[in-house]
């Protein structure tokens, strides 16, 4: 069996050139602020809005894409990065799009190297319109060089003081790994759009003071209790309420993508 962190040739995981959709991954200075949740509702919204999504649980420690969307998948990432499988036959489909799952607790996968990585994300992108990457949260090497093999890179925050710091650290890394990349604020569990252009406005204040960079908003998510409903019931919020508020407002964004 093939080390996860010496795979022969990570071009290996390329296919045939196809036109490559976006990679968009969503990240977070920490834990908590509902950085999977966000990305598994945007890979249903623009899947609902007609695009071919796929969607990467790229937090290599804490995996987690599975138990929301109430999987149980035999195979996910760690089995394609070993070679044991292909990309196509480790993902699932679940709700008009396809995921490939994580590994919790993988300190394999945790280990991986970077490089084929990014080459595996490349390969999923192809004959597609998105591949939406869940990133791990936190300042760690292994998650900000996914972050900055991405097209867009999303930073959740919310208006918590601990959330503005570490998204603000987020920012700043992110920015010094790939100076070129188009990084959005997505602000969210506002109490309502004013709270939420409120926490954007500081943020946006520090990048331009500090940093230099201007920081345009993806979107505004409000505060909706039909979002831990929907976590608690293991089933896509799209799915189970989409209508509420938390709902439309990611459809918003997703349009806006």
């Amino acid at each position: 069996m093939t080390p996860l962190t010496s795979l022969a040739d990570p071009l290996a995981l390329q296919p045939a050139p196809r036109a490559r959709g976006r990679i968009i991954a969503v990240a977070s200075g920490k834990g908590g602020v509902g950085k999977t949740w966000f990305a598994v509702t945007l890979a249903q919204a623009l899947a609902q809005a007609g695009q071919r999504v796929l969607l990467v649980d790229g937090d290599l420690g804490l995996a987690n894409v599975d138990v929301q969307l109430g999987l149980n998948p035999p195979h996910g990432l760690a089995e394609v990065l070993s070679g044991r499988l292909s990309l196509g036959a480790a993902t699932v489909p679940v709700g008009g799009f396809a995921v490939l799952t994580g590994s919790s607790g993988s300190g394999a996968l945790a280990n991986a190297d970077p490089a084929i990585l990014a080459a595996l994300l490349q390969a999923g992108a192809a004959g597609r319109d998105m591949l939406v990457l869940d990133c791990g949260a936190g300042l760690d090497a292994a998650p900000r060089r996914l972050a900055a093999s991405a097209d867009l890179l999303l930073v959740l925050a919310t208006e918590e003081p601990t959330s503005l710091t570490d998204a603000y650290a987020a920012m700043k890394l992110a920015w010094r790994d790939a100076p070129q990349l188009d990084l959005r604020l997505v602000v969210n569990r506002a109490a309502d759009a004013k709270a939420g252009a409120r926490t954007h406005a500081a943020l946006a204040a520090a990048a331009r003071n500090f940093l230099q960079r201007e920081l345009p908003l993806a979107g505004i998510v409000r505060a909706d209790a039909k979002v831990p409903d929907a976590i608690r019931h293991q089933t896509g919020l799209l799915t189970r309420h989409p209508a509420s508020p938390a709902a439309q407002d990611v459809m918003r964004i997703a349009r806006g993508l």
